[in-house]
């Protein structure tokens, strides 16, 4: 019911497990296990609580949704969100991505060949350029899109009526949306992180749509270790499924689950060694900081993005590293978990 227009095509990086983006092998394993219908959808309640509601009263009316902003961390269902309002709203939806979408001519183009109610789902909507920006504005607003025909003395602006449609705009980073392109969006909603009984459900149903034989305690396990993120719980009953077939009797019990995951470094907070390098490397290579983003990152070896968009979010909500106006500082919790006491000599646990 769906078409599919580059948006898992961007950001292929870092080459971690617990990595919340999308990596190859990840396409057409969340494709399988994208829950259809709200009732399906595990977590997320006050969200899908407002959506029902929205969702029954366009139908009511007979009118197309609002546009709709859904923003929060990766992986957390903000592309299997849209593609559920569109199955419930009995529309077809069009997905695609804010870089994908180059010039306002691919734009128009797309927005042309929708119908009346259907979806258009913009992953990553942060990402437009600003002329194409500029081009989605009447879109919204007024159904209509405004090309400018000829150049100089001589052009003309032709305005194309356009079906009703619905935006959906999915960002990681809210904070970066223009305020013109913010305020068009009538429903704005903020996708959290799950807690471990939603990814043990959430493990539970992946492991029996794929086969995986799975023992409750070994799903909770593995929804443990998962950083809150149902992507990466998926990714990790993938890789658990390896082990358990290879080392174990192809059954994932909380012993196996617990020796795979020490197997790939993840710890019992769901920390790798990227993360753990990054933490020691603020404490015993700056006396705990404050150190900047990117004479850390140059420290370690790594990117400045991919620490401040893939490791930091996590550590900041685990209250393991503070960002200050100097850099960032790891705090009290970060060095207990390292088993490193304030003078920098390791403690016994």
């Amino acid at each position: 019911m769906g078409s599919f227009n580059g948006a898992e095509e961007e950001d292929v990086q870092y080459g971690r497990v617990i990595e919340s983006s999308y990596t190859p092998e990840d396409v057409d394993v969340e494709f399988s296990l994208r829950p259809k219908t709200l009732s399906e959808y595990i977590g997320q309640e006050k969200v899908k609580e407002n959506m029902k509601i929205y969702i029954e009263a366009a139908k009511k009316r007979k009118e197309p949704l609002d546009h709709v902003l859904l923003y929060g961390p990766p992986g957390l269902g903000k592309t299997t969100l849209s593609g559920i309002i569109a199955n419930e709203m009995g529309v077809n939806i069009k997905i695609t991505s804010g870089p994908a979408i180059e010039k306002p001519g691919s734009l128009a183009s797309i927005l042309t060949t929708l119908k009346d109610g259907d979806v258009l789902f913009i992953d990553e909507i942060h990402r437009l350029s600003r002329q194409v920006e500029e081009v989605l504005y009447p879109a919204m607003e007024d159904y209509a899109l405004d090309i400018m025909i000829g150049k100089g003395p001589d052009a003309q602006s032709i305005r194309i009526d356009l079906p009703k449609f619905t935006l959906i705009g999915a960002t990681t980073r809210a904070g970066q949306l223009t305020g013109p392109l913010r305020d068009r969006f009538g429903v704005v909603e903020r996708l959290e992180l799950y807690n471990q009984q939603e990814l043990t459900q959430i493990i539970m149903r992946s492991a029996v749509i794929l086969g995986i034989p799975t023992l409750k305690e070994g799903a909770a396990e593995l929804a443990r270790r998962s950083r809150g993120t149902p992507r990466i719980a998926n990714r990790l009953l993938k890789r658990a499924r390896d082990f358990a077939e290879v080392r174990g009797d192809g059954k994932i019990t909380k012993d196996l689950a617990n020796y795979a995951l020490n197997c790939l470094e993840i710890d019992d907070l769901g920390l790798d060694g990227l993360d753990r390098r990054m933490l020691t490397m603020i404490i015993k290579g700056y006396n705990g900081g404050p150190v900047g983003l990117e004479t850390l990152a140059s420290a370690l070896g790594e990117e400045a993005v991919t620490l401040e968009d893939v490791c930091e979010p996590y550590l900041m909500q685990l209250g393991f590293i503070a960002r200050t106006p100097r850099g960032r500082t790891a705090t009290a919790l970060a060095y207990k978990h390292l088993g490193i006491d304030f003078n920098g000599q390791q403690t016994m646990f």
